[in-house]
């Protein structure tokens, strides 16, 4: 069963990069599945630390830009905002060049919260961290502007 609000397409998710931390790390959206989102993002001296591997920050914003685009594909996103409560990552191997590859899949979709998990791997398949998102679900009527 598809977990996704009304039927969203790849451009949906894409369209949300438009000057945003997204664009600036290179982060790319790029597939919808039934139950996942999927993105990548470059290992380079865009995301690297100094000692030329993936930066902990980087993993870290990939992770929450995953779980939050799904978060917001998940909701009616007329009604309701998305927004991030927490997140906690753990980097597991070092990333020293290409893209890594994030995924991320619900733990749980409720009314008022949801809980994605999200995995980010190198090109050889590898676990570089894992990371958990908690999402507030919030109606656009209690946001005052």
């Amino acid at each position: 069963m598809a977990i996704w609000f009304g039927n969203p397409q790849l451009e949906d998710a894409v369209g949300m990069k438009k000057d945003t931390l997204l664009e600036s790390l290179g982060i790319e959206i790029i597939e919808i599945t039934e139950r996942s989102l999927i993105g990548t993002m470059p290992v380079d001296k865009r995301t690297v630390q100094p000692y030329g591997i993936l930066h902990g920050g980087a993993s870290v914003s990939l992770a929450e830009t995953l779980g939050s685009v799904a978060a917001h594909l998940s909701i009616d996103s007329s009604k309701y905002y998305a927004v991030g409560m927490e997140v906690n990552a753990n980097h597991l191997r070092p990333a020293t060049s290409g893209n890594v590859i994030g995924t991320a899949t619900p733990v749980h979709i409720g009314n008022n919260s949801h809980v994605w998990s999200i995995s980010i791997k190198d090109e050889d398949d590898r676990l570089v961290c894992i990371s958990r998102l908690t999402m507030a679900i919030i109606s656009k009527d209690r946001i005052k502007r």
